[in-house]
């Protein structure tokens, strides 16, 4: 499947811990994310990522691009909500995407090891049916 992660500055570090933590079950799907969230997950679990630009340059536009055409399974946006800035990637945007296209979204960490406990069991499986019917 294709997992999409996305963090804006202040939640780089703990999206690094999440795919540390989570390698075993991230290693056996395909990895999307912008370019620097991209670059930190690959640097600190040695996992291959497909990298957009930076968020602040249009890797945000890219990623949700990628959703609008049904190419994400699940999505992982670690933002942080105290902090809204034009130069982090856009929230709303990335999260109604998601939902216009019934792409599973997790935007905290309780909700994002949900998520990928779930994947780890099969619990997504049925986005696999859902693509193979729209091909």
């Amino acid at each position: 499947m294709n997992i999409g992660m996305i963090a804006h500055n202040s939640k780089k570090t703990l999206i690094e811990d999440f795919c540390i933590a989570y390698k075993g079950i991230l290693s056996k799907h395909d990895i999307y994310a912008t370019g620097t969230t991209g670059r930190r997950i690959e640097d600190v679990t040695s996992l291959r990522v497909h990298k957009f630009l930076p968020g602040t340059i249009g890797g945000d536009k890219q990623f949700a691009e990628m959703i609008q055409r049904g190419a994400m399974d699940m999505v992982i946006f670690f933002y942080n909500p105290s902090m809204i800035d034009s130069k982090e990637p856009d929230m709303k945007k990335i999260v109604t995407v998601c939902d216009q296209n019934t792409i599973p979204i997790a935007t905290n960490i309780a909700t994002a090891e949900l998520l990928i406990l779930g994947l780890g069991r099969g619990d997504l499986d049925w986005r696999l049916d859902m693509n193979r019917e729209e091909v």
